[in-house]
């Protein structure tokens, strides 16, 4: 369109540019002829003795040149010559031919009809009067002809520029697109896993832009994809593994004959330990399920008292540190009130700070520290622990990851706790970080925004229900 259409206005312009030109020379040029006709009509006397050979000859020859029609009217409005010798002897009252009697001269062109008509005055040079008119009416079909051919010319010109145009446009746009196509063919493959291979296609800035866009999300989804094959195989085996120890435990048990009641309590005990182990593993995983999904769906945000809440939560722990000889410490540098999940965040915090005692050493100390500035709110749990290798401290927030795997198998440990308390934190739209010195301690920091923030969904969710409310 862009190479066609401009051929059809520049055809439109140069057709009617030629038009108005080539009638205003054919103006012009009779206007001149019919003004040196009245000068000859007056010097041979014609308007009273038509019977000149001169100026017949001139008035055939001028009609038979031009195509058109030649009348004389005299100062009686009365027709003296008509070249076509229809209307000669009549009377003639026009607006035109009054207003030439005023020394008014007209040119009128009629496109529909084809034609042009003037109008001259014969004016006596003696006395400067008008005494009569030349009426003049001048075919213009040889002007339409050659517009009509000319019109023709720029139409087959035009079809011939149109093709050439549109299969230039087809072969540019053909060779443009390529590498949009490469780049789609590639990612149908890596789509229906022909190849996992990135895509190169450095044409064009935005081909190459969009190729390391699409490699970055096929690291990611490889990345994520690895992931959840770990994920799986950690617990396909930490779900294995009290099971294979219950049927070990059980086959012992039937192997033997006459076994002694204490021998069935104890090995029942050790059975009691690995349902509650898997129980507690299982419950985790549930746990971490539900703070996945709960990101789509609406959260049960209100003010709480975040003092009162990690009060609440160092209750629950403290007997677990007390069996454990750990000090339990709570500072609450000022009170602080803020919009959150009660539930999920109390529980993300329950399990770093049973993480803090559970790594602990025997007569340590937990030291919980509640603070807030305009904007965030902070809850900082430092211990006295054995402390974080710092080749670990990356990891410890992956699921079912140990930093000493024998050790939080002793103490009943699943490897989620992290996990669990980072994904409730994120959902907050908070942060949490961890410093970390072997056999100094660790210090887990957690910081989340006093406001709630709603998302759209979330804003949806909460309409609906206060409509119902109300309904």
């Amino acid at each position: 369109m862009v190479g066609i259409l401009p051929g059809f206005i520049l055809r439109y312009i140069l057709l009617n540019s030629y038009e108005t030109r080539a009638i205003s020379v054919r103006k012009t040029e009779i206007q001149n002829q019919c003004t040196i006709l009245a000068d000859h009509l007056l010097t041979y006397g014609y308007l009273s003795d038509q019977s000149s050979d001169v100026v017949n000859a001139e008035l055939e020859q001028f009609s038979s040149l031009y195509d058109g029609r030649i009348m004389i009217i005299d100062d009686d409005l009365r027709i003296i010559k008509d070249t076509y010798s229809i209307s000669q002897g009549k009377i003639m009252i026009s607006e035109e031919i009054l207003r030439c009697f005023d020394k008014v001269s007209l040119a009128k062109h009629d496109k529909i009809n084809q034609y042009i008509e003037f109008t001259t005055p014969i004016t006596d040079k003696g006395t400067g009067s008008v005494v009569g008119v030349i009426l003049t009416s001048v075919s213009t079909d040889r002007i339409a002809e050659t517009i009509r051919i000319m019109g023709r010319k720029a139409t087959i010109f035009e079809v011939i520029v149109g093709v050439i145009t549109l299969c230039f446009s087809v072969f540019v746009s053909a060779n443009l697109i390529r590498p949009f196509r490469d780049i789609n063919t590639a990612i149908i493959q890596v789509e229906e896993g022909f190849t996992e291979e990135k895509i190169s296609v450095p044409v064009y800035n935005e081909t190459e832009a969009i190729a390391a866009s699409f490699n970055k999300l096929m690291d990611k989804m490889n990345t994520l994809e690895n992931s959840r094959q770990e994920f799986v195989s950690n617990v396909s085996h930490e779900l294995k593994t009290p099971i294979t120890s219950v049927k070990v435990l059980a086959d012992s048990l039937l192997s033997q004959e006459n076994v002694p009641v204490e021998i069935y309590r104890e090995f029942m005990e050790d059975i009691t330990k690995e349902i509650d182990r898997e129980d507690k593993i299982i419950n985790d995983l549930l746990s971490l399920v539900k703070l996945d999904r709960s990101a789509d769906d609406l959260m049960n945000i209100s003010v709480v008292d975040i003092n009162s809440m990690v009060e609440d939560v160092l209750k629950r722990v403290r007997p677990i540190a007390d069996r454990a000889k750990v000090e339990l410490i709570l500072e609450s540098i000022r009170p602080v009130s803020a919009e959150i999940d009660e539930i999920k965040l109390s529980l993300a915090i329950m399990n770093v700070i049973e993480n803090a005692v559970k790594y602990n050493k025997e007569n340590g100390w937990v030291k919980v520290s509640v603070d807030a500035d305009h904007q965030f709110f902070t809850v900082v749990v430092a211990d006295s622990g054995m402390g974080i290798p710092e080749d670990a401290q990356a990891h410890i927030f992956e699921r079912f990851y140990r930093v000493d795997k024998s050790h939080s198998r002793e103490i009943g440990g699943t490897g989620l706790g992290l996990a669990i308390a980072r994904n409730a934190v994120l959902m907050h739209e908070g942060a949490i970080r961890v410093e970390s010195s072997e056999g100094v301690g660790t210090t887990f920091t957690i910081k989340i925004p006093k406001t709630h923030t709603v998302t759209g969904k979330q804003q949806e969710t909460r309409t609906e229900d206060d409509s119902k409310e109300k309904a």
